[in-house]
């Protein structure tokens, strides 16, 4: 059974940092690429930054420079450390894996940045 366990949200002011972890669980993590979505109200989830099994990286323009993604495959755990952050940055954060031709999801992680 896969599970992604999220934590590391909360609320933090503009200019702030805060670092998102995500766990898993039930694949082979260090053979997976993996990704960080994230949900504003009212809007579609988007792709915030992935990692490759190589960790090769990609991000959103939007975040290039305040966002990065790391993985320790020893601890089977991705991380978002974020930096900078900014009020338009505040949604619900879920990560992401494909598993054997499943996508999975894991169930969020809330941050807001106030101004």
């Amino acid at each position: 059974q896969v599970q992604l366990l999220e934590s590391g949200g909360g609320l933090v002011q503009g200019g702030g940092s805060l670092r998102l972890s995500c766990t898993a669980s039930g694949i082979l993590f260090s053979s997976n690429a993996m990704g960080w979505y994230r949900q504003a109200p009212g809007k579609q989830r988007e792709l915030v930054a992935a990692i490759t099994s190589g960790g090769s990286t990609n991000y959103a323009d939007s975040v290039k420079g305040r966002f990065t993604i790391s993985r320790d495959n020893a601890k089977n755990t991705m991380y978002l450390q974020m930096n900078s952050l900014k009020p338009e940055d505040t949604a619900v954060y879920y990560c992401n894996v494909p598993w054997r031709s499943t996508t999975y999801w894991g169930q969020g992680t809330q941050v807001t940045v106030s101004s």
